[in-house]
């Protein structure tokens, strides 16, 4: 039975994260590791939690001591918008914490699970059906410190044998998180929008294509990595994963199936903007399939009803 520590549990991914992993693995047997509110309801009846500022290093060896841990998913990250905005923190924040949890982990000998992103990809990369292995040159702080993490945890593997694994996610659809700082949390929004009765005012031009992916499957795929053979692993980090692509009017015309009346205008965020127009609009992600068996359930049609479905028993 594994022995999991969480770091950032309680943004978007590790607030649901924490949840399927413990009903997998047993409450107790996934530790929670928590630094800034708002924390999730219940978060500190669900489980064991400790606080762990992830750029201190002896706060991560102390709960990987304490709890025998043996996997470590590290969950934090200044998302690309904000990241833009503070440069410094989206760079200590992102390349501090991971190799704080690559050196503890060489150190007890756990596993690593470090999420990457479409937006380790760059204007010079194909933009469709983006090839597992092609060029990276992000032009973003967010999407360099996800190509320097894909490089260094292949450097502790291939080093030190420390079993690093990641998927580069797209943007991540979740009706239990708000939004948190990046280029696409737009498509979030937006439902929020629709079940409330307001209009929506979208910061991403139409025809600007992104990959998507419910959060269902990103629980999925984060968990699937890391039981994954190792001896069917030719790549690690990280493989591209992705579930559908479509752009704000395709979204829209989804979501005013349910909403005929529901509106929506544009007024573009030029930085927005310019990080997405810099990112893929699908990627082939044929790899992850062939590797380790990776299959997303939800597409758009599918999400969409889920979506609204969660979101009105919620409201």
């Amino acid at each position: 039975m594994k022995r999991i520590l969480i770091v950032g549990s309680t943004g978007q991914i590790g607030s649901e994260l924490s949840i399927r992993l413990r009903s997998i693995y047993g409450r107790d047997n996934v530790v929670c590791g928590f630094y800034t509110p708002p924390y999730p309801e219940g978060f500190f009846d669900a489980g064991p939690t400790v606080e762990i500022n992830a750029l201190h290093i002896e706060q991560i060896a102390g709960a990987v001591k304490e709890y025998k841990i043996d996997t470590i998913y590290n969950l934090v990250a200044i998302l690309s918008a904000t990241a833009e905005n503070y440069p410094q923190l989206g760079w200590d924040v992102g390349i501090g914490s991971l190799m704080n949890c690559l050196d503890v982990a060489r150190e007890y000998h756990c596993a690593v699970f470090t999420p990457s992103s479409i937006g380790a990809f760059g204007p010079s990369t194909p933009k469709d059906n983006t090839p597992q292995d092609t060029i990276q040159r992000p032009n973003t702080v967010y999407g360099i410190t996800k190509v320097l993490g894909e490089l260094v945890s292949d450097y502790y593997y291939n080093r030190w044998k420390v079993d690093t694994r990641s998927v580069r996610f797209p943007g991540i659809i979740s009706y239990m998180t708000l939004p948190g700082g990046g280029t696409t949390d737009y498509a979030v929004e937006i439902f929020y929008k629709a079940v409330q009765g307001k209009p929506f005012v979208c910061p991403i031009k139409p025809g600007t294509f992104m990959d998507m992916m419910y959060m269902p499957d990103a629980l999925d795929a984060a968990i699937h990595i890391m039981e994954a053979d190792p001896a069917k692993l030719v790549h690690r980090n990280s493989f591209n994963v992705t579930s559908m692509s479509f752009d704000p009017e395709i979204l829209y015309k989804s979501i005013k199936q349910y909403y005929p009346d529901f509106k929506m205008t544009y007024e573009i965020d030029p930085l927005k903007q310019s990080i997405a127009d810099s990112w893929p609009n699908r990627l082939d992600d044929s790899c992850a399939r062939e590797e380790w068996g990776w299959q997303p359930h939800y597409d758009l049609e599918q999400m969409t009803k889920d979506m609204i479905e969660k979101l009105r028993v919620k409201s």
